[in-house]
């Protein structure tokens, strides 16, 4: 899959030239265009007995599969802050004991775009009593799973190779 345009997007112009796929030109009017890395962010969220809150996906892609609640940053957020609204909106609950573990490169394919992501993973806990909320459209159910050694991981349908990177990080850290 390629990202092309057909169209210059500011002079319409046919003579746009894909650079190195984060890079586009157009030769008619000098128009240029850069598709920088966007930030997401996702956090791991594990009980006493270390099993993993994970969301099965509602939507594409991936739907079906499992992910950790997180999403893409928005504009003017921390990446803190991201990672407790989009536990809010997905799960209805805030996150507490935020702490950054690791970032990870990946492909998040959307209605035939490739975006180059670098994916930001924290640790948390959740508050006690916690009482779930799931976003329609975004998370079908919540699933716990227990991670007891990479090979039960690996089992996972994991939507993102970022997450398996991240949760193989947490679990090699979590059963030192």
């Amino acid at each position: 899959m390629q990202n092309d345009f057909n169209f210059c997007p500011h002079c319409g112009g046919r003579n746009v030239r894909n650079i190195d796929m984060r890079h586009w030109q157009c030769d008619d009017c000098g128009f240029v265009l850069y598709h920088n890395v966007a930030a997401s962010v996702a956090v791991i969220i594990a009980d006493e007995s270390g099993a993993i809150l994970f969301e099965v996906r509602a939507k594409q892609p991936k739907q079906g599969m499992l992910c950790l609640p997180g999403g893409f940053v928005e504009p003017g957020e921390s990446l803190e802050q991201a990672c407790v609204r989009e536990c809010y909106e997905e799960i209805g609950v805030k996150p507490v004991g935020l702490q950054y573990m690791a970032s990870f490169p990946n492909t998040y394919e959307y209605k035939g775009v490739l975006y180059k992501t670098c994916d930001a993973f924290f640790v948390a806990n959740m508050p006690d009593n916690a009482e779930f909320h799931l976003q329609q459209g975004e998370v079908s159910q919540i699933q716990k799973c227990c991670i007891n050694n990479l090979q039960d991981l690996e089992k996972l349908p994991l939507a993102f190779d970022s997450a398996r990177c991240a949760l193989k990080c947490f679990v090699s850290e979590f059963y030192k």
